[in-house]
């Protein structure tokens, strides 16, 4: 809990990957994928409960394990592989609510594929979206290796300019320093406001704020992030 506010992690974890099989419990450094996220909710100092979301009886036993919840299973319909995320946290909601009368303020997004967030990061996100409250979530960003304006776009045989600089001729061509600044957003962290999925039917909303990385992150999707978070959580270990 933070300043009155109850906060739940939820870690969606389907148990369909055909990129990678059985990704989420695939393990780094000897810990399952999956574990890297409920180590992180267990060091937040406001996280009140962690659930793990999954279609997956495996999985769900493996969340246990870990030290988290997994007190149901997800239905089919909202684990296929084009499902978005809202279905997802209205199904755990509208569960939680139903069997429990538990209804959370913040909901904390921790991914699987973010392994390397930290819980200390998780209550800077926090604290971020309580201290504006005209804000509907926070999203972890960092800025991209290239920005839009020097990215192009197919156009019939040729390529054309993905985002290009009105009234700049050629401002693909520019310094990166003379551009104006753009995020991405990572799998490491969100946070929205219950009342942002309950009643605006999303789990960004609106008015968002960006958390912004200070090091180097890994979103895990095909084999070789798998060796890029394990060096990396590797060199956070061995500091």
């Amino acid at each position: 809990m933070y300043k009155d506010f109850k906060v739940l992690a939820v870690i969606p974890a389907r148990g369909g990957s055909k990129g990678i099989p059985k990704k989420n419990i695939k393990p780094i450094l000897g810990k399952p994928l999956l574990a890297w996220s409920i180590s992180a909710a267990q060091a937040s100092r406001y996280i009140d409960r962690t659930i793990v979301s999954t279609d997956s009886e495996e999985i769900a036993e493996v969340a246990r394990r870990w030290g988290a919840e997994a007190p149901f299973l997800r239905p089919p319909q909202f684990a296929r592989d084009d499902t978005p995320d809202l279905p997802v946290f209205a199904h755990c909601l509208a569960w939680l609510e139903e069997q429990e009368g538990y209804e959370p303020d913040l909901i904390a997004h921790l991914r699987p594929t973010g392994p390397l967030r930290t819980g200390r990061e998780i209550d800077e996100a926090i604290e971020l979206l309580v201290s504006h409250p005209e804000a509907d979530s926070v999203r972890s960003v960092q800025q991209p290796s290239k920005p839009p304006f020097k990215m192009w776009r197919p156009q019939g045989d040729y390529i054309v300019p993905f985002a290009a600089l009105g009234g700049i001729k050629d401002s693909h061509t520019m310094p990166r320093q003379l551009l104006p600044v753009v995020y991405e957003t990572t799998a490491d962290i969100g946070v929205c406001r219950t009342k942002t999925i309950l009643e605006k039917k999303s789990v960004i909303g609106d008015v968002v704020l960006p958390y912004l990385l200070k090091r180097p992150t890994a979103d895990i999707d095909q084999e070789i992030d798998f060796e890029i978070a394990e060096f990396l959580l590797g060199k956070r270990q061995s500091a």
